[in-house]
């Protein structure tokens, strides 16, 4: 499993243990380049796995995609095309390809359906990170058909949860907000300020529910389609701040700097396929996510400061 040492990868790696699954093969970076053609090779020689979950990403949000848009697209392209490609070689049974929800185009009609990925082209700030991502797709449909190769390709939403990056440079919108609040009520300041203006809707999948909606689509599915992985569960990003300033308890005021970009204007999944195609339904609502996040961080903070 590459990036089974990450944020979902380390959720996967649990519930794979509790499916007494034994031998879990995770490649760290330093040994294994994903980049490198002959660091691909070298890891399917040692490992001879039976399937990859290929979780690994070089990733952030807005901020970092706008400031490493050929980084971001490099690294997740070669990755992606070469371990596909290489797995192919090798004859592993099964190939998991994670995809992401900047894959859609800007202005998907909401609820995004799988069928409506070629209906445009993606949010300018995250594109060149969701085409590099989408190529996997093409590849595995190619090499289905080609090959025989069964890979599948999984579009998860936004994802939250315990062990999330809280980095402000690099993190994704609810453990900014979490650490923006955390760290603002512990200064006693009067107000955070967030980019946009609050006006974007978002959907979030807790880390947990994504693990077992990878693990069913590796236990039951088998087809060239790509599935979405979610909630359907919508919320405004302004909502979503007050939501998560309740749950810190942070009464300060939230400011909108509106010279900073909002990102798509919605997202939100059609998650018919994954209940019909492998009974994927996630348990968790936001309002059961968000305590448990902001409990988790509050006590990895309290521990380091």
């Amino acid at each position: 499993m590459t990036g089974g040492a990450g944020f979902l990868g380390s959720a996967v790696v649990k519930k794979l243990r509790e499916r007494g699954c034994e031998k879990i093969i995770i490649p760290r970076s330093k040994e294994y380049d994903l980049r490198d053609r002959d660091s691909v090779i070298r890891l399917l020689k040692e490992s001879q796995p039976q399937m990859i979950i290929h979780l690994a990403a070089v990733v952030g949000g807005i901020g970092a995609n706008r400031e490493n848009p050929g980084k971001y697209f490099y690294d997740n392209a070669i990755m992606g095309i070469q371990l596909i490609e290489y797995a192919r070689q090798f004859r592993i049974e099964k190939f998991i390809a994670i995809g992401t929800v900047c894959a859609y185009p800007k202005f998907t009609v909401v609820p995004f359906k799988e069928d409506d990925l070629w209906n445009g082209y993606p949010e300018e700030t995250n594109a060149p990170y969701g085409l590099a991502k989408k190529m996997m797709l093409v590849q595995a449909q190619s090499y289905r058909e080609q090959y025989g190769f069964n890979t599948i390709y999984l579009l998860p939403v936004n994802l939250y949860g315990p062990r999330d990056n809280f980095d402000l440079e690099t993190s994704h919108v609810i453990p900014a907000l979490i650490r923006k609040c955390v760290e603002a009520k512990r200064k006693g300041a009067k107000e955070i300020v967030l980019w946009g203006n609050g006006s974007p809707t978002r959907e979030f999948l807790y880390v947990e529910d994504a693990a077992e909606g990878i693990l069913l689509a590796g236990e039951r599915y088998n087809g060239a389609e790509a599935v979405n992985l979610g909630t359907g569960e919508e919320i405004r990003i302004s909502q979503l701040a007050r939501m998560i300033a309740e749950a810190v308890g942070f009464r300060g005021g939230i400011v909108w700097d509106t010279s900073k970009p909002n990102g798509q204007p919605r997202r939100c999944l059609d998650i018919t396929r994954a209940q019909e195609l492998f009974g994927f339904t996630a348990s968790y609502r936001l309002i059961h996510g968000i305590p448990k996040t902001v409990a988790w961080f509050q006590s990895e903070n309290a521990q380091t400061s």
